[in-house]
């Protein structure tokens, strides 16, 4: 049996706003995939932790208050620090179009913004994870 892809869902910064994370952690679920929601009001330190501890193939970051800019890169950056660079990094919630490319380039593979079919999503996790 193929192991299960596990998937951290995170909220980093002070965005207060959790439902498009909570409705997307029953869907990778429901996908066969293990799921670790962390919660509100994460730093990036506390989200690779989290990583480094549930042996995570994928963190799955929201932002709907604009710190995506900062926080975003910031998590692949401390993923890098810990060893951790075959975590698939992926971002959504309201980030401008004109912000996805800044983030690819700091190492964020793929932004999903409002409106994304949630089966796109979940494609794209299963396809690009790495194994390990």
């Amino acid at each position: 049996m193929a192991k299960k892809i596990k998937i951290i869902v995170a909220k980093p910064g002070l965005d207060g706003h959790d439902r498009g994370a909570k409705l997307l952690s029953r869907i990778f679920a429901e996908a066969g995939m293990e799921v670790v929601y962390t919660g509100l009001r994460q730093t990036p330190e506390m989200i690779v932790e989290t990583a480094l501890q549930e042996d995570a193939d994928v963190v799955g970051l929201s932002s709907l208050s604009g710190v995506h800019n900062y926080f975003f890169p910031k998590v692949v950056e401390l993923l890098r620090a810990k060893g951790l660079d075959d975590v698939l990094v992926v971002g959504g919630g309201i980030i401008p179009r004109e912000d996805y490319e800044g983030l690819q380039k700091a190492g964020v593979n793929a932004i999903f913004g409002p409106g994304t079919p949630t089966t796109e999503i979940v494609e794209y996790i299963q396809k690009n994870v790495r194994e390990r």
